[in-house]
Protein backbone atom coordinates (compact mmCIF):
# COMPACT_ATOMS: atom_id res chain seq x y z
CA UNK A 1 0.00 0.00 0.00
CA UNK A 2 1.03 3.45 -0.85
CA UNK A 3 1.52 6.42 1.71
CA UNK A 4 -1.35 7.87 -0.53
CA UNK A 5 -3.46 5.14 -0.42
CA UNK A 6 -2.65 5.23 3.74
CA UNK A 7 -4.01 8.71 4.26
CA UNK A 8 -6.70 8.20 2.14
CA UNK A 9 -7.54 5.21 4.50
CA UNK A 10 -7.31 7.51 7.33
CA UNK A 11 -9.54 10.35 6.62
CA UNK A 12 -12.49 9.92 8.37
CA UNK A 13 -15.84 12.32 9.60
CA UNK A 14 -15.54 13.94 12.92
CA UNK A 15 -16.74 11.84 15.95
CA UNK A 16 -20.87 12.01 16.18
CA UNK A 17 -20.83 12.61 19.87
CA UNK A 18 -18.66 16.07 20.02
CA UNK A 19 -21.36 18.79 18.65
CA UNK A 20 -23.90 18.83 20.83
CA UNK A 21 -21.60 19.05 23.85
CA UNK A 22 -19.54 21.42 21.80
CA UNK A 23 -22.43 23.63 21.27
CA UNK A 24 -24.01 23.35 24.62
CA UNK A 25 -20.39 24.56 25.99
CA UNK A 26 -20.77 27.75 23.31
CA UNK A 27 -24.40 28.12 24.95
CA UNK A 28 -23.24 27.87 28.42
CA UNK A 29 -20.97 31.14 28.11
CA UNK A 30 -21.61 34.43 29.27
CA UNK A 31 -23.30 35.77 26.54
CA UNK A 32 -26.80 35.53 24.39
CA UNK A 33 -26.20 32.09 22.51
CA UNK A 34 -24.99 32.93 19.11
CA UNK A 35 -24.34 36.58 19.68
CA UNK A 36 -20.46 36.09 18.46
CA UNK A 37 -21.89 35.19 15.29
CA UNK A 38 -19.46 33.30 12.90
CA UNK A 39 -16.72 33.30 15.22
CA UNK A 40 -19.08 30.68 17.28
CA UNK A 41 -19.22 28.62 14.09
CA UNK A 42 -15.72 28.57 14.20
CA UNK A 43 -15.18 27.86 17.32
CA UNK A 44 -17.74 25.29 17.03
CA UNK A 45 -16.35 23.66 13.86
CA UNK A 46 -13.00 23.48 14.95
CA UNK A 47 -13.76 21.51 18.31
CA UNK A 48 -16.37 18.95 16.31
CA UNK A 49 -12.97 18.57 14.16
CA UNK A 50 -10.24 17.98 17.40
CA UNK A 51 -12.97 15.57 19.05
CA UNK A 52 -13.01 18.25 22.05
CA UNK A 53 -11.73 21.61 23.08
CA UNK A 54 -9.75 23.16 20.19
CA UNK A 55 -5.98 24.19 20.64
CA UNK A 56 -3.78 26.82 18.71
CA UNK A 57 -0.41 26.82 19.56
CA UNK A 58 1.49 26.00 16.96
CA UNK A 59 0.24 27.16 13.24
CA UNK A 60 2.79 26.61 9.80
CA UNK A 61 1.76 27.81 6.75
CA UNK A 62 3.23 25.95 3.62
CA UNK A 63 4.54 28.11 0.50
CA UNK A 64 4.78 25.59 -2.26
CA UNK A 65 6.74 27.10 -5.48
CA UNK A 66 6.87 25.47 -8.68
CA UNK A 67 7.12 26.95 -12.95
CA UNK A 68 3.95 25.71 -15.37
CA UNK A 69 5.21 25.00 -19.00
CA UNK A 70 1.62 26.95 -19.62
CA UNK A 71 3.42 30.52 -19.23
CA UNK A 72 4.36 29.54 -22.95
CA UNK A 73 0.79 30.82 -24.55
CA UNK A 74 1.41 34.05 -22.66
CA UNK A 75 -1.13 34.19 -19.97
CA UNK A 76 0.96 35.86 -17.31
CA UNK A 77 2.18 39.47 -16.47
CA UNK A 78 5.18 38.80 -15.44
CA UNK A 79 8.14 36.11 -16.36
CA UNK A 80 8.95 32.85 -15.01
CA UNK A 81 11.76 33.82 -13.47
CA UNK A 82 9.90 35.72 -10.98
CA UNK A 83 9.03 32.50 -9.78
CA UNK A 84 12.67 31.80 -8.11
CA UNK A 85 13.30 35.48 -7.20
CA UNK A 86 10.10 35.17 -5.20
CA UNK A 87 11.54 31.78 -3.49
CA UNK A 88 14.53 33.75 -2.35
CA UNK A 89 11.98 36.66 -0.94
CA UNK A 90 10.12 33.97 1.17
CA UNK A 91 13.45 32.34 2.36
CA UNK A 92 14.71 36.48 3.14
CA UNK A 93 11.85 36.58 4.92
CA UNK A 94 10.81 39.76 2.75
CA UNK A 95 7.35 38.40 0.78
CA UNK A 96 4.19 39.53 2.44
CA UNK A 97 3.66 35.78 3.85
CA UNK A 98 6.63 36.35 6.00
CA UNK A 99 5.36 39.50 7.61
CA UNK A 100 2.18 38.43 8.34
CA UNK A 101 2.88 34.94 9.48
CA UNK A 102 4.93 36.82 12.21
CA UNK A 103 2.28 38.66 13.29
CA UNK A 104 0.44 35.44 13.17
CA UNK A 105 3.17 33.70 15.45
CA UNK A 106 3.90 31.20 12.46
CA UNK A 107 6.49 29.12 10.65
CA UNK A 108 6.42 29.47 7.15
CA UNK A 109 7.81 26.05 5.20
CA UNK A 110 9.11 27.27 1.98
CA UNK A 111 9.10 24.22 -0.73
CA UNK A 112 10.67 23.99 -4.20
CA UNK A 113 8.55 21.75 -6.25
CA UNK A 114 9.57 22.50 -9.24
CA UNK A 115 10.97 25.81 -9.77
CA UNK A 116 12.56 26.41 -13.17
CA UNK A 117 15.28 28.32 -12.41
CA UNK A 118 17.72 26.60 -10.45
CA UNK A 119 18.04 28.23 -6.38
CA UNK A 120 21.08 29.13 -4.81
CA UNK A 121 22.13 25.59 -2.90
CA UNK A 122 22.39 27.34 0.36
CA UNK A 123 18.67 28.51 0.37
CA UNK A 124 16.65 27.44 3.05
CA UNK A 125 14.17 25.52 0.90
CA UNK A 126 12.36 21.69 0.84
CA UNK A 127 13.80 20.77 -2.28
CA UNK A 128 10.87 18.76 -3.18
CA UNK A 129 11.31 19.09 -7.24
CA UNK A 130 9.75 16.66 -9.20
CA UNK A 131 10.90 18.34 -12.26
CA UNK A 132 11.65 21.92 -13.51
CA UNK A 133 8.28 22.81 -13.64
CA UNK A 134 5.26 21.08 -15.90
CA UNK A 135 5.15 20.67 -19.52
CA UNK A 136 2.27 22.97 -21.34
CA UNK A 137 -1.16 22.19 -20.33
CA UNK A 138 -2.37 23.59 -23.80
CA UNK A 139 -0.63 20.67 -25.90
CA UNK A 140 -0.59 17.78 -23.63
CA UNK A 141 -0.61 16.52 -19.62
CA UNK A 142 0.94 18.54 -17.43
CA UNK A 143 2.87 15.89 -15.96
CA UNK A 144 2.78 11.92 -15.49
CA UNK A 145 0.02 10.08 -13.24
CA UNK A 146 3.69 8.85 -11.43
CA UNK A 147 4.90 12.60 -10.78
CA UNK A 148 1.57 13.73 -9.27
CA UNK A 149 1.48 10.71 -6.73
CA UNK A 150 4.98 11.90 -5.87
CA UNK A 151 4.45 15.44 -5.36
CA UNK A 152 1.40 14.64 -3.47
CA UNK A 153 3.60 12.29 -1.43
CA UNK A 154 6.03 14.97 -0.79
CA UNK A 155 3.73 17.59 0.35
CA UNK A 156 2.08 15.04 2.78
CA UNK A 157 5.56 14.24 3.95
CA UNK A 158 6.41 18.03 4.86
CA UNK A 159 2.86 18.35 6.33
CA UNK A 160 3.96 15.31 8.75
CA UNK A 161 7.04 16.13 9.82
CA UNK A 162 5.13 19.67 11.40
CA UNK A 163 2.55 17.33 12.49
CA UNK A 164 4.86 15.41 14.28
CA UNK A 165 6.79 18.52 15.63
CA UNK A 166 3.26 19.71 16.85
CA UNK A 167 1.79 21.94 14.37
CA UNK A 168 -2.32 22.49 14.99
CA UNK A 169 -2.97 24.16 12.23
CA UNK A 170 -1.92 24.31 8.88
CA UNK A 171 -1.88 27.03 6.32
CA UNK A 172 -1.62 26.11 2.38
CA UNK A 173 -0.31 29.14 0.29
CA UNK A 174 1.99 28.87 -2.72
CA UNK A 175 3.96 30.64 -5.95
CA UNK A 176 4.21 30.21 -9.02
CA UNK A 177 4.01 32.41 -12.29
CA UNK A 178 1.14 30.93 -14.49
CA UNK A 179 -0.41 28.78 -12.02
CA UNK A 180 -3.80 30.22 -12.20
CA UNK A 181 -4.41 29.13 -15.62
CA UNK A 182 -4.08 25.71 -13.94
CA UNK A 183 -5.99 26.12 -11.04
CA UNK A 184 -8.75 27.48 -13.77
CA UNK A 185 -8.58 24.55 -15.35
CA UNK A 186 -8.62 22.63 -12.52
CA UNK A 187 -12.21 24.52 -11.14
CA UNK A 188 -13.51 23.56 -14.89
CA UNK A 189 -12.65 20.01 -14.67
CA UNK A 190 -14.10 19.49 -11.27
CA UNK A 191 -17.04 21.75 -11.15
CA UNK A 192 -18.51 21.82 -14.59
CA UNK A 193 -18.03 25.61 -14.69
CA UNK A 194 -17.48 27.40 -18.05
CA UNK A 195 -14.04 28.36 -18.80
CA UNK A 196 -14.57 31.98 -18.65
CA UNK A 197 -16.55 31.90 -15.30
CA UNK A 198 -13.15 30.46 -13.12
CA UNK A 199 -10.63 32.42 -15.32
CA UNK A 200 -9.38 36.07 -13.87
CA UNK A 201 -6.71 38.24 -14.46
CA UNK A 202 -4.60 36.44 -11.99
CA UNK A 203 -1.23 38.95 -12.01
CA UNK A 204 -3.25 41.74 -13.33
CA UNK A 205 -3.45 40.82 -17.05
CA UNK A 206 -4.92 43.30 -20.05
CA UNK A 207 -7.82 42.17 -21.77
CA UNK A 208 -6.74 40.86 -24.73
CA UNK A 209 -4.18 38.73 -22.73
CA UNK A 210 -7.51 37.15 -20.53
CA UNK A 211 -8.92 36.19 -23.37
CA UNK A 212 -5.97 34.25 -24.65
CA UNK A 213 -5.82 32.84 -21.52
CA UNK A 214 -9.36 31.77 -21.06
CA UNK A 215 -8.45 30.24 -24.76
CA UNK A 216 -5.57 28.37 -23.45
CA UNK A 217 -7.69 26.65 -20.36
CA UNK A 218 -10.39 25.98 -23.00
CA UNK A 219 -7.79 24.29 -25.19
CA UNK A 220 -6.28 23.00 -22.20
CA UNK A 221 -9.34 20.72 -21.14
CA UNK A 222 -10.32 20.06 -24.69
CA UNK A 223 -6.43 18.42 -25.58
CA UNK A 224 -6.44 16.59 -22.20
CA UNK A 225 -9.81 15.70 -21.16
CA UNK A 226 -9.37 15.21 -17.82
CA UNK A 227 -11.12 12.86 -15.99
CA UNK A 228 -13.80 14.57 -12.96
CA UNK A 229 -14.25 11.48 -11.07
CA UNK A 230 -10.42 10.98 -10.98
CA UNK A 231 -8.81 13.98 -9.12
CA UNK A 232 -5.40 12.22 -10.00
CA UNK A 233 -5.90 12.45 -13.35
CA UNK A 234 -7.38 16.20 -13.61
CA UNK A 235 -4.13 16.87 -11.10
CA UNK A 236 -1.77 15.13 -13.63
CA UNK A 237 -3.48 16.61 -17.22
CA UNK A 238 -4.02 20.11 -15.74
CA UNK A 239 -2.83 20.82 -12.82
CA UNK A 240 0.78 21.73 -11.59
CA UNK A 241 3.33 20.21 -9.07
CA UNK A 242 2.75 23.04 -5.92
CA UNK A 243 -0.74 22.62 -6.20
CA UNK A 244 -0.09 18.50 -5.95
CA UNK A 245 2.35 19.32 -2.85
CA UNK A 246 -0.76 21.21 -1.36
CA UNK A 247 -3.09 18.38 -2.06
CA UNK A 248 -0.53 16.10 0.36
CA UNK A 249 -0.97 18.87 3.04
CA UNK A 250 -4.51 19.10 2.94
CA UNK A 251 -4.20 15.36 3.05
CA UNK A 252 -2.02 14.97 6.10
CA UNK A 253 -4.09 17.52 7.40
CA UNK A 254 -7.16 15.88 7.62
CA UNK A 255 -5.52 12.31 8.07
CA UNK A 256 -5.20 13.72 11.67
CA UNK A 257 -8.02 15.61 12.11
CA UNK A 258 -6.18 19.10 12.04
CA UNK A 259 -7.77 22.17 10.95
CA UNK A 260 -6.14 23.00 7.72
CA UNK A 261 -6.63 26.96 6.65
CA UNK A 262 -7.16 27.22 2.90
CA UNK A 263 -5.44 30.47 1.09
CA UNK A 264 -6.68 31.51 -2.45
CA UNK A 265 -7.97 30.15 -5.31
CA UNK A 266 -5.01 27.98 -6.10
CA UNK A 267 -4.96 26.52 -2.91
CA UNK A 268 -8.67 25.62 -2.98
CA UNK A 269 -8.31 23.94 -6.41
CA UNK A 270 -5.93 22.10 -4.44
CA UNK A 271 -9.09 21.00 -2.23
CA UNK A 272 -11.19 20.17 -4.60
CA UNK A 273 -8.82 17.70 -5.91
CA UNK A 274 -8.82 16.29 -2.11
CA UNK A 275 -12.35 16.11 -1.64
CA UNK A 276 -12.39 14.24 -4.87
CA UNK A 277 -10.06 11.51 -3.95
CA UNK A 278 -11.71 12.13 -0.36
CA UNK A 279 -14.56 13.41 0.54
CA UNK A 280 -14.36 13.46 4.05
CA UNK A 281 -11.57 15.77 4.04
CA UNK A 282 -13.58 18.65 3.62
CA UNK A 283 -14.49 18.33 7.15
CA UNK A 284 -10.83 19.57 8.06
CA UNK A 285 -11.11 22.47 5.76
CA UNK A 286 -11.36 25.95 6.50
CA UNK A 287 -11.86 29.07 4.18
CA UNK A 288 -9.65 31.88 5.22
CA UNK A 289 -10.56 34.42 2.48
CA UNK A 290 -12.71 35.02 -1.09
CA UNK A 291 -10.43 35.71 -3.50
CA UNK A 292 -11.52 38.44 -6.36
CA UNK A 293 -10.29 35.54 -8.31
CA UNK A 294 -14.03 34.76 -10.28
CA UNK A 295 -12.87 30.95 -10.35
CA UNK A 296 -12.67 30.92 -6.23
CA UNK A 297 -15.99 31.45 -5.80
CA UNK A 298 -16.91 28.85 -7.66
CA UNK A 299 -14.42 26.46 -6.13
CA UNK A 300 -15.68 27.18 -2.76
CA UNK A 301 -19.63 27.02 -3.33
CA UNK A 302 -18.74 23.19 -5.10
CA UNK A 303 -16.93 22.56 -1.50
CA UNK A 304 -20.10 24.08 0.51
CA UNK A 305 -17.35 26.38 2.25
CA UNK A 306 -18.14 30.35 3.54
CA UNK A 307 -14.87 32.50 3.35
CA UNK A 308 -14.45 33.91 6.90
CA UNK A 309 -12.39 37.12 5.31
CA UNK A 310 -12.89 39.24 2.20
CA UNK A 311 -11.01 41.98 1.27
CA UNK A 312 -10.34 41.69 -2.16
CA UNK A 313 -7.04 39.95 -2.02
CA UNK A 314 -5.42 37.86 -4.73
CA UNK A 315 -1.63 37.28 -3.98
CA UNK A 316 -1.54 33.91 -3.01
CA UNK A 317 1.61 32.77 -1.08
CA UNK A 318 -0.39 31.66 1.80
CA UNK A 319 -1.39 35.42 3.13
CA UNK A 320 -5.11 34.81 3.25
CA UNK A 321 -4.79 31.96 5.52
CA UNK A 322 -2.20 33.46 7.91
CA UNK A 323 -4.76 36.66 8.80
CA UNK A 324 -7.29 33.75 9.36
CA UNK A 325 -4.98 32.32 12.04
CA UNK A 326 -5.67 35.41 14.11
CA UNK A 327 -9.71 34.18 13.94
CA UNK A 328 -8.77 30.56 14.78
CA UNK A 329 -6.96 31.71 17.69
CA UNK A 330 -10.27 34.35 19.08
CA UNK A 331 -12.60 31.44 18.31
CA UNK A 332 -10.37 29.11 20.61
CA UNK A 333 -9.42 31.53 23.24
CA UNK A 334 -13.66 32.27 23.47
CA UNK A 335 -14.34 28.37 23.43
CA UNK A 336 -11.95 27.69 25.88
CA UNK A 337 -11.17 31.19 28.51
CA UNK A 338 -14.95 32.71 28.68
CA UNK A 339 -16.64 32.29 31.81
CA UNK A 340 -19.94 29.97 31.71
CA UNK A 341 -22.81 31.62 33.70
CA UNK A 342 -22.49 29.12 36.38
CA UNK A 343 -19.44 30.13 36.98
CA UNK A 344 -19.55 33.57 36.30
CA UNK A 345 -22.27 33.61 38.91
CA UNK A 346 -24.56 35.29 36.25
CA UNK A 347 -28.55 34.50 35.54
CA UNK A 348 -28.70 33.36 32.46
CA UNK A 349 -31.45 33.56 30.23
CA UNK A 350 -34.84 32.59 31.60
Amino acid sequence: MTSLQKLLEAIAPPPGDVAGGAQAHLDSLTKPPGSLGRLEDLALRLAILRGGAPRLARPVIFTFAADHGVVAEGVSAYPQAVTAQMVENFVRGGAAVNVLARQAGARVVVADFGVATPLPPAAAVARCAVGPGTANIARGPAMTREQAVSAVEAGARLAGQELAAGADLLGTGEMGIGNTTAASAITAALTGAAEGAVTGRGTGVDDPTWRRKVDVVRRALEVNRPDPRDGLDVLARVGGFEIAGLVGVIRAGAARATPVALDGFISTAAALVAVTLAPEARHALFASHRSTEPGHAVALAHLGLTPYLDLEMRLGEGTGAALFIHLARAATLVYTEMATFKSAGVDGPH
